[in-house]
């Protein structure tokens, strides 16, 4: 049995990459759907989710590897001829179903690895690599355009599959030729000839890609830098932030989950001194829907953890302090849901021609503020949920 394609039939390796994908297809997209529609109101279904998005995900990668070798492959291989070259509206809609399904091929699971490399934790990449991709920032804007190219082109590969296995059943049950078993077997079938494709398919197929994608950009489905909440107003202060980050960092399942609040005020009051002492106070106001957390912002923000419906958002108060080595803290209280827990925030500071540069740090409990009560296993979700902060400041003229 030969390797190679001929004009009449298909050879091994062409098939075994036919049947591979499809394969991983028909178990892909199942477990995407029933992986998004698992309900996640408990540590064991949290933890079966995972396991099925894992397992998606991990497909999807290898899919993509292998349709990458089938395009490669079929470029530099004769394709068999169609057994009905007379049929033209036939032969040209086969075609533009092919250069669609390859298309998707490559697509659909790279749109959803981009995804995947663009956000941190929950259900990692049951692979050695892959967690993460060159080029590709960790940016919940790119995360959210590529979702969506994700959800857009699947309908596009579920319809492409459709047609295609519609055509072959055709063949089989209808036309009664040797089109499918051409395929299964490898079986010659059809007269010798060169196959001529069509430049019109192609140009179908991309006008079916621009359409689907394009009316997702004017759906507004694709991400922006801004998340369309309402914005805090900035607070009296008598220093002014420029710019800065307050970040968040929690494990799960033993990895890393970075995220961050895009939208939140300071007021401080402070002045340096040369001896131990109050040097001022701190208000912080954090718009809690303002949250990023990787893949799993949604849950993040709903009613089991920071419940950002119903308390948008959280308060910390404290109080400068110098201590005797001359470090400084922000001695206070975080109000957080319902909970008001004392915090301490050790931090640094510079100050030149009037311009302060801080950075801070410190360990919050989840538990205090129930935060995900649900999850009372700590290897699943870490209590410890590292703070940090850094600002750049001006004194207020």
């Amino acid at each position: 049995m030969s390797i190679a394609n001929t004009s009449t039939s298909y050879g091994s390796l062409a098939r075994a990459f036919h049947w591979l994908i499809a394969v991983g297809i028909l178990a892909m997209i199942p477990l995407g759907w029933t992986a998004h529609l698992w309900p996640m109101s408990n540590p064991d279904e949290i933890a079966f989710k995972t396991q099925l998005f894992s397992v998606h995900k991990t497909i999807g990668v290898l899919i993509f590897v292998l349709a990458l070798a089938r395009i490669l492959w079929a470029i530099v291989q004769p394709r068999p001829a169609p057994l009905h070259p007379e049929r033209r509206a036939e032969t040209l809609a086969a075609e533009v179903v092919h250069w669609v399904l390859y298309a998707a091929l490559v697509i659909v699971p790279l749109s959803g690895w981009i995804e995947h490399a663009a956000t941190d934790g929950f259900a990692p990449i049951l692979l050695p690599v892959g967690q993460d991709l060159p080029l590709v920032p960790k940016s919940p804007a790119v995360a959210e355009t590529f979702a969506a190219v994700h959800f857009l082109s699947q309908w596009l590969l579920v319809a492409a599959l459709v047609l295609h296995v519609a055509g072959a059943i055709k063949h089989a049950v209808i036309d009664k030729d040797a089109t499918l078993v051409r395929m299964a077997r490898g079986r010659d079938a059809g007269t010798p000839h060169p196959r001529r494709g069509h430049a019109s398919a192609l140009v179908l197929a991309v006008a079916a890609w621009a359409a689907v994608l394009g009316g997702g950009a004017a759906a507004g489905m694709y991400g922006t830098d801004g998340d369309g909440a309402p914005q805090l107003e900035q607070a009296a202060s008598d220093w002014t932030v420029k710019e800065g980050t307050l970040g968040i960092v929690v494990m799960q399942n033993g990895r890393e989950v970075s995220g961050s609040f895009s939208d939140w005020t300071a007021a401080i009051s402070y002045e340096p001194r040369d001896t131990p002492g109050p040097a001022g106070e701190v208000e912080v106001t954090i718009s809690v829907p303002s949250l990023t957390l990787g893949s799993v912002t949604s849950q993040a923000l709903g009613a089991d953890f920071f419940a950002a419906e119903t308390h948008p958002t959280a308060t910390f108060r404290a109080d400068i302090v110098q201590l005797e080595d001359g470090s400084l803290e922000a001695q206070g209280t975080l109000a957080l849901k319902q909970a008001e827990v004392p915090v301490t925030l050790p931090f640094t500071l510079a100050i030149e021609d009037g311009t302060a540069q801080m950075e801070g740090a410190t360990t919050l409990d989840r538990r205090d503020y129930a935060i995900g009560d649900s999850m009372s296993d700590g290897e699943q979700l870490g209590f410890d949920v590292s703070v940090n902060v850094a600002l750049t400041a001006t004194r207020a003229e």
